[in-house]
């Protein structure tokens, strides 16, 4: 899986229930003809990342096919879950800095 563009939006929460900042990033990966994600169209992820004090990490995530936006009812392997994870982190950190 390689992610060849995202775009990250913080998320506002009018009612001030849910603690630490929330997050939604829209992913676009490449996968691997021979991978179950593969569609022809290509896939993005759509997730919501929460950054806590003490755990920042993926709260949910959704497949999608490019062009058609249609729900992919696949979910991700656990090493992909972590690449995401560690992206994520890596996008905020990085904003965090400048």
């Amino acid at each position: 899986m390689e992610i060849t563009r995202h775009t990250m939006e913080k998320l506002q929460d009018p009612t001030g229930i849910l603690e630490g900042e929330r997050y939604e990033f829209i992913i676009h990966v490449d996968v691997e003809e021979d991978d179950e994600l593969y569609v022809e169209n290509g896939i993005y992820v759509k997730l919501i990342y929460a950054v806590l004090p003490e755990n920042s990490r993926i709260v949910q995530y959704t497949l999608y096919e490019n062009y058609t936006d249609n729900v992919l009812d696949f979910e991700l392997e656990e090493e992909e879950e972590q690449e995401l994870d560690a992206f994520c982190k890596n996008m905020l950190s990085t904003r965090e800095s400048h």
